[in-house]
């Protein structure tokens, strides 16, 4: 099957999405899927050479972030060749709606059309207005797929209908392979505790950690604090004083080096204040076998089952955090128990099982639309039945 994968986001600052299409495209290929994805990049940007890129892109707030999204009349007309060469069998967009090529790629396909929705907003004003503008885009969308119930439950209220849902992909293996740093490497009198993610988006929750930093060093004084991720760290540090010392900042780290701190590491923190709609990073951190303690979003709680593989605070609030991570690091037999819960329960979210289940909604679409025809209502009733409305 011929599959072309669309991104709204620029690959010139990759995040979860990006990453997500990438071995999404990555294992397809592995499986005899000859496969393309369209995103926007700059020039000199280094891309896997599956990508066709739709030029730069712009910053736009969009979904609590600031987001790179490319549009207008370049975008579309580099968007139409695209479509045009491809000769898919599927295209399979993600995040549809957003302002960006998707949009476009969504107005334009004469193939079946897969969404995944990665996002979860309680509210979205962006949406409500725009509905008007997408609701034909919704008629081209064969099947919808959500990466988690948070994301399911944001279609269901904004847009109608209802979405399958798969969760976003990990390279379980290579987490649990990974080989450790000895200078992450943590010791009963000074663990060390890891923090991803960029330093200057609230959401993020980097300043909830450092809220927390001296409460645990007051039990543990020779904690040591791994902020991986983009950003100004020395501004956060300001209000830490002599704790201060014990935060190193790493800075923008590879998918190898990632690897290598998860496996490293005592405790990695998850300290979201909102807007998360899944948490891959805590699955990778439980495939690489190091303590999970998180806040206790709901999307996070799916992910940890309720916190039977790793620990839940109180989102927000630092002193919380700070007594869950003293907590992870004294009660040596829970923190193991949940380590070893964790290991098995990642096995549902590692590609091989992921991949499988994203193959079927394609094969599903693509078949209905030949039945579609040759005027086989009831296999397009059936589709509409799992995927809710939409071109069935």
């Amino acid at each position: 099957m011929k599959v072309g994968l669309v991104c709204p986001y620029s690959f010139d600052a990759p995040g979860g999405v990006q990453f997500h299409i990438r071995d999404l495209a990555d294992r397809l290929i592995e499986q005899g899927h000859p496969t393309s994805v369209l995103a926007p990049a700059e020039e000199d940007t280094e891309v896997p050479e599956y990508l066709e890129s739709v030029g730069g892109a712009v910053p736009v707030r969009y979904n609590g972030s600031v987001a790179r999204l490319a549009f207008g009349p370049v975008v579309a007309s580099r968007t139409g060749r695209w479509l045009a060469a491809g000769d898919f069998d599927v295209l399979h967009i993600h995040e549809p709606f957003a302002p960006s090529v998707g949009l476009i790629a969504l107005r334009l396909a004469e193939v079946p059309v897969v969404a995944t929705f990665h996002s979860a907003q309680e509210r979205s004003r962006a949406l409500q207005l725009a509905y008007p503008l997408v609701r034909p885009g919704l008629e081209r969308i064969s099947a919808r797929i959500a990466v988690s119930e948070d994301a399911r439950r944001t279609v269901v209220e904004h847009l109608g209908g209802d979405a399958v849902v798969i969760p976003n992909g990990v390279n379980t293996r290579t987490f649990a392979a990974a080989t450790r740093n000895p200078e992450w490497v943590g010791a009963p009198d000074a663990p060390t505790i890891a923090f991803l993610g960029r330093l200057d988006e609230p959401r993020k929750g980097l300043p909830v950690l450092l809220g927390a930093v001296e409460r645990i060093r007051a039990r543990h004084p020779g904690a040591r604090f791994l902020i991986a991720g983009r950003g100004d760290l020395d501004g956060a540090l300001a209000g830490l004083g002599e704790h201060a010392q014990a935060v190193q900042g790493l800075g923008g780290i590879s998918d190898e080096e990632k690897a290598a701190l998860l496996a490293s590491v005592d405790v990695y923190v998850a300290p979201q204040t909102g807007g998360e709609s899944f948490g891959i990073v805590l699955v990778e951190a439980m495939s690489a076998g190091t303590t999970v303690v998180a806040s206790d979003l709901s999307a996070f709680r799916r992910v940890l089952d309720n916190g039977g593989s790793g620990f839940l605070f109180s989102t927000g609030n630092s002193d919380s955090l700070a007594a869950t991570v003293c907590r992870a690091l004294e009660d040596v037999d829970e923190r193991d128990a949940r380590r070893r819960y964790a290991r098995t329960a990642v096995a549902r979210f590692d590609w091989d099982e992921v991949s499988t289940r994203i193959l079927d909604v394609y094969a599903m679409v693509h078949e209905s639309a030949g039945d579609a025809h040759a005027g086989d209502g009831r296999r397009r009733g059936m589709l509409g039945r799992l995927f809710g409305g939409g071109r069935t």
